[in-house]
């Protein structure tokens, strides 16, 4: 007899949670992939393949993901790493080009990235073994911004950076609301400061080409409270469960009862410190062990 019948989501006892919500927070995956996997049949529910990413279940339920046991949900983590040039952010590439888990350090758990970075950008890219928590942190809704240095060609007019302010539509594609500023002009180059919420793909360097300032290099230096610091290229360093606690907004209070910790919505994040060179923001206050590839 099924220990957590099919029912709608509502009011539900604690520790009840929707299946694709459970396998993210297991680690195999984001939410959306866990649909995913339920639509293609690769979940097993107390004996009974399911469609619906949107069952219910709870503590006693009994879950297979590909035939194997769902894995009990670890305490959240998370690393920041500096993502080299030539690298895919993804699993595995068909042309069988480099990705970042061919370079990260091989003791590293199962991690997703918090967002991309295309395979010529550089720089911090947030690490998670939470399904849950990369989704919350790529939502615009959670107002963190991310933050970049951008190298690009030709001569640089301060009102057009201005006017990203309000939004631009490129092609088509309506994009928010981007802070622009011009930090210095060397010559027929220019480096500029771009922070946004959004992130679409290829978003810096479309809305760059549109104002006429091709892009030739793009270095994420900061992704909501999280920076790049003086992380060396390739370095990995796992955030501190304290400091991860404080910038979620959960200083003081208990993960939830799985230990996973949840995100809370930052409005405002705290601007680049231009007296350092491209990439080389200050760190976090609170550091853990570096590690570097094997």
């Amino acid at each position: 007899m099924p220990s957590s019948p099919p029912r709608a989501e509502g009011a539900r006892p604690e520790g009840e949670e929707r299946i694709a919500k459970r396998i993210a927070r297991a680690g195999l995956c984001s939410r959306r992939e866990a649909e995913a996997w339920i639509a293609a049949g690769r979940v097993v529910v107390d004996g009974e393949k399911i469609a619906s990413p949107a069952l219910v279940v709870g503590p006693a339920t009994r879950i297979l993901v590909d035939g194997k046991p769902l894995p009990a949900a670890e305490p959240t983590r998370l690393f920041r790493y500096h993502k080299p040039r030539g690298l895919l952010t993804t699993a595995r590439d068909p042309e069988g080009r480099e990705t970042i888990y061919d370079k990260l350090p091989k003791n590293l758990p199962r991690l997703m990235p918090i967002g991309r970075l295309d395979l010529t950008s550089e720089g911090l890219l947030l690490l998670t073994n939470d399904g849950e928590l990369k989704r919350k942190l790529e939502l615009p809704v959670t107002g963190w911004l991310r933050r970049y240095r951008v190298r690009v060609n030709g001569h640089v007019d301060p009102a057009k950076l201005a006017g990203l302010a309000g939004g631009v539509t490129v092609e088509g594609v309506d994009y928010g609301p981007i802070r622009a500023s011009l930090d210095r002009q060397q010559g027929d180059n220019a480096w500029l400061t771009l922070s946004l919420a959004e992130g679409k793909n290829r978003e810096i360097r479309r809305v760059c080409e549109h104002l006429g300032y091709p892009v030739s290099r793009l270095i994420r230096i900061a992704y909501g409270p999280f920076q790049l610091g003086h992380l060396e290229k390739s370095e990995v360093e796992e955030v501190q469960p304290k400091v991860l606690r404080e910038q979620l907004g959960l200083a003081g209070k208990s993960p939830d009862q799985s230990g996973r910790a949840r995100a809370k919505p930052h409005h405002r994040s705290k601007p680049a410190d231009h007296r350092h060179p491209p990439g080389k923001q200050q760190p976090p206050r609170a550091h853990a062990h570096r590690r570097r590839p094997t």
